[in-house]
């Protein structure tokens, strides 16, 4: 377990650190996964690039915690990546998927209710939450239902559709255990 300090990283303040370029390097990927989905409809080197754009998210926070490169903007630019990658990938889906209209809008729902209720907690305690369990646990089926449409070309509608309510149900469940956390923190 990572022992936490009272004293700044020496990272803290800076810009240009490993993960902060590739959390860069993530959001610079958005673009070319539409163009190769929605233009040149290539969707396995679409699903590949979403996979690298995967890969480098755990590498910027492998890296950002193990060699202690934990930055202010990292802090900020990680989770815009994250969901600038998400909710990107989720629209480009619901051409092909109109179902997918439920999670994105959902997904979306969450996002605002955890910006605006993260940064009323900043003004009040000076603390940033981190994702709890349930949070990371709906984002890895976000991404494991995404990549099975990007992947499965021909995907049986009955398969579509459970992973698609699933995924919602997940997102949702996530989405009202946040919002009880942080009632609750706001409430103290």
């Amino acid at each position: 377990m990572e022992q936490k300090t009272d004293r700044p990283s020496k990272y803290e303040k800076k810009v240009i650190t490993i993960p902060n370029i590739l959390s860069f390097f993530r959001i610079c990927l958005i673009p070319v996964i539409v163009w190769l989905y929605c233009v040149k409809q290539n969707y396995m080197w679409a699903g590949y690039i979403l996979l690298l754009s995967g890969v480098t998210d755990m590498a910027d926070g492998y890296i950002a915690r193990h060699f202690h490169m934990v930055s202010d903007l990292g802090k900020m630019l990680d989770p815009i990546a994250d969901k600038l990658t998400q909710g990107v990938m989720l629209l480009c889906l619901v051409f092909r998927f109109p179902l997918m209209a439920v999670p994105f809008v959902l997904m979306i729902a969450k996002e605002i209710y955890m910006g605006i209720s993260g940064i009323l907690l900043i003004r009040r305690t000076g603390n940033v939450s981190g994702a709890d369990w349930h949070g990371k646990a709906a984002t890895c089926f976000l991404y494991a239902m995404m990549i099975l449409h990007v992947f499965w070309h021909e995907i049986t509608p009955a398969v579509s559709a459970v992973s698609i309510i699933a995924c919602t149900v997940l997102i949702g469940a996530s989405f009202m255990l946040y919002g009880i956390r942080n009632a609750k923190l706001l409430k103290k």
